[in-house]
């Protein structure tokens, strides 16, 4: 398989998350299977090369699923996923959470197709709260299960900042490798100024304006569907996550009431609603609602109420508005040349649940070299390569 690509199959795809990451490593694409037809869309528009299933895999057996694809057991390199975690997701009132939830049952039936399609090499994704999650009861049938098909598993926890992505999104991996041979995954690429030794300066988390600072400034409820960029890359990230586009897609703002419009206007960058005048008080709620970002911090996790100012720190640092969907999925880590389809919250909901894509590439790019492959030649990878090496110790100092 010397100089070929690793062929992939993507279940619980959603938007494209994985494989796009994948696809920048220089993977190639051969299916994502998802049950909502709005993430499909979203999948198909942006992997059209692949083929874009609908359809629910705890209801087509594994061997029915093979025929679809055209696949035998045990030819398929990588079997990626990342089964729904709602069950395990801290956003959910632990009195909500318990063991036998469907939402976490879905991960036996990615366990099934394990088994069935005996793939090369399994990637799987989950929040970080499954990985000790009902005494670690899942992760233990996680290891049982694919070391009782021959597999060696590696698993941990990684932060998204750690590898370059302006965003602490914490999310558990389990690598899997069918010759016996443990994986490694990618130590942290990218790090606090406290943490950093002189001696061997290491590029510093990328901040929320070295990602989207290069964007258009635009009014709330205002934007173009298809715009130019502001300004020259001024950040080694944008220079890596603009690529060759000329333009970008998807950098539209939405419309805020005028109730929730005077909250955003009333606050200063880095301030939330502790912060707001008592005639526009909110009650309860997330600690991070109504809260603006600064230029400096890394931002919190996105979610899929990214769209709605009240459920978290989603104000824009500069403009009294909340992100764009553009400056959304820059800060998930998605290339700009990746468009999404839908309404609004719809995308916002396939960004919310989507795994970063720059970290799965870092994550491909390490089982590659693991492996001995030579990675196909493919300019994002290329690219992301040489900036990373000129970029030790050159990006702004941030806290």
């Amino acid at each position: 398989m010397e100089k070929e690509k690793i062929k992939s199959i993507d279940l619980f795809c959603g938007c494209g998350g994985i494989s796009a990451g994948l696809k920048m490593a220089g993977c190639q694409i051969l299916c994502g299977v998802d049950i909502e037809p709005k993430c499909i869309t979203t999948f198909s528009h942006n992997f059209s090369e692949a083929r874009s299933l609908l359809l629910d895999i705890s209801e087509v057996p594994a061997g029915e699923f093979m025929g679809l694809v055209g696949i035998d057991s045990e030819e398929l390199d990588l079997l990626v996923g990342g089964p729904p975690c709602q069950g395990f997701s801290k956003n959910v009132p632990r009195k909500f959470r318990y063991l036998d939830d469907p939402n976490n049952r879905l991960i036996k039936a990615f366990l099934d197709y394990c088994g069935t399609l005996k793939p090369k090499l399994i990637l799987m994704e989950n929040v970080a709260e499954m990985k000790n999650g009902f005494d670690e009861a899942y992760t233990e049938e996680i290891l049982t299960c694919l070391s009782r098909e021959g597999y060696a598993v590696n698993y941990t926890v990684l932060n998204s900042a750690d590898y370059g992505i302006p965003q602490r999104r914490r999310r558990a991996f389990f690598l899997a490798s069918r010759d016996g041979n443990e994986l490694d995954l990618p130590p942290p690429t990218h790090f606090q100024p406290s943490r950093q030794m002189d001696l061997l300066p290491q590029p510093h988390h990328v901040t929320v304006w070295e990602a989207i600072g290069d964007l258009p400034s635009i009014k709330n409820g205002e934007g173009n569907e298809y715009c130019e960029y502001a300004c020259p890359p001024f950040s080694e990230y944008q220079k890596l996550i603009r690529g060759q586009n000329k333009k970008v897609r998807n950098h539209m703002a939405r419309y805020l009431k005028p109730t929730q419009y005077q909250r955003l206007a009333s606050l200063q960058p880095g301030q939330g609603h502790k912060d707001l005048p008592k005639n526009l008080q909110v009650r309860g709620g997330y600690s991070g609602a109504y809260g603006r970002l600064t230029k400096d911090m890394i931002a919190p996790t996105i979610t899929r109420w990214v769209f709605h100012p009240g459920s978290g720190r989603w104000g824009h640092p500069v403009d009294t508005r909340i992100l764009t969907i553009r400056e959304a999925a820059r800060i998930q880590g998605f290339p700009d040349h990746f468009e999404f389809v839908g309404t609004y919250t719809q995308q916002a909901g396939q960004l919310g649940n989507a795994v970063p894509p720059l970290l799965i590439k870092i994550i491909a790019e390490s089982i590659i070299s693991q492996l001995g492959k030579s990675t196909p030649d493919n300019s994002f990878t290329n690219l992301s390569r040489d900036i990373l090496s000129s970029s030790v110790g050159k990006l702004k100092v941030t806290t």
